[in-house]
């Protein structure tokens, strides 16, 4: 927690599970600890489901664009973003692999917003949860119609641990592509570091009945 200033923003980076439970509850967490709320980017089709705009609201949900993300944070907010975001969702699985293609918009955001980023990951979040996004079918569903269609099983009470990395300072001579690799091989380090490869449903129950953490 001590890596989350006490003030002023900053732009977390986080891998996102198939359902990002772990990042409701870290949102919580900053409140509770720290009297803070994080704003977070959610994809565009959550907007339209029927009920969600008091939800959305709560949990401070914006769909951007890039220069609303960069007012909030020069507003001294915190802000959220996963760039794998849906596709990450639905396609990775229990290897944990980050899928971000080409997206460098948010290293572009923290470059004009001149703030730090900060990765963060969250252990065992692909057992709590799973995802059939990764098969033929409904990845081509998903591709084709941006719409998450795959069906998804869990709900397993796993430990989680989230994770924050050391926050990556703004440097103006960095590069947007520079700046997105740079903080997706820090999103993997935490991933190397922390998670077992790959995942497992019944050991991520079983940590729930061990009192130190077993570091890979």
């Amino acid at each position: 927690m001590e890596k989350i200033p006490e003030e002023g923003p900053a732009l977390i980076i986080f891998y996102h599970g198939a359902i990002p439970i772990d990042f409701y509850y870290f949102m919580a967490k900053i409140f509770i600890h720290k009297g803070r709320t994080c704003r977070v980017v959610a994809d565009h089709f959550v907007f339209k489901i029927p009920g969600f705009s008091l939800l959305l609201d709560v949990f401070c949900a914006l769909h951007g664009p890039r220069e609303k993300c960069v007012e909030i944070l020069r507003s001294g907010h915190l802000l959220a973003i996963s760039p794998g975001g849906v596709r990450e969702a639905l396609i990775s699985d229990e290897t944990y692999n980050i899928i971000w293609g080409n997206r460098k918009g948010f290293a572009q955001v923290a470059i004009d917003a001149k703030v730090p980023i900060i990765p963060m990951f969250t252990q065992n979040i692909r057992e709590g949860f799973r995802s059939l996004g990764g098969t033929r079918l409904f990845r081509w569903l998903y591709e084709k119609f941006r719409y998450p269609f795959a069906p998804m099983y869990g709900g397993f009470p796993v430990k989680l641990r989230t994770y924050l990395g050391d926050p990556i300072p703004y440097d103006p001579k960095i590069t947007a592509e520079e700046l997105a690799e740079k903080t997706k091989n820090a999103v993997q380090a935490l991933i190397d570091k922390h998670q077992r490869i790959p995942g497992n449903i019944m050991s991520a129950l079983l940590e729930r009945f061990q009192k130190k953490q077993k570091i890979n």
